[in-house]
């Protein structure tokens, strides 16, 4: 029974010192671990550079919307995956729905290497 209170010990003391080692190296960075394909490809999209599309400020007109509710969406979103083109070359579509100030809004962004482009802005009707 000692050596089993000596395991479990010695096993809680280094565990104690892995959790103090990780929180030393990670504590002050802006370290996130996004586990899930949404989050990974709105952290990406946050990344990169934004810009707008052409149609972009006529359809935030019609849809009453402004770019803070770009931004909200693009932080908080929802993929729609069925109907994102993930595999184009050699930038990606994705579809975002998200709530925006007044109304629900779907979103079109393309992915390229260094820039993230809205591309068009819809209202979706109320449900």
């Amino acid at each position: 029974m000692d050596d089993m209170r000596q395991r479990f010990t010695l096993y809680g003391i280094g565990f104690a010192m892995g959790i103090v080692i990780v929180f030393f190296f990670l504590g002050g960075k802006r370290a996130s671990c996004n586990w899930m394909p949404n989050d990974r490809i709105l952290n990406i999209i946050e990344r990169k550079q934004l810009v707008y599309g052409d149609q972009i400020e006529q359809n935030l007109k019609e849809a009453e919307a402004d770019s803070l509710d770009i931004r909200a969406i693009l932080k908080n979103g929802d993929i729609d995956f069925s109907k994102s083109r993930v595999k184009n070359e050699p930038c990606r579509l994705y579809w975002i729905e998200g709530q925006g100030k007044q109304s629900s809004l779907l979103i079109s962004v393309e992915l390229c290497d260094s820039i993230a482009t809205v591309s068009s802005l819809k209202r979706l009707p109320p449900q």
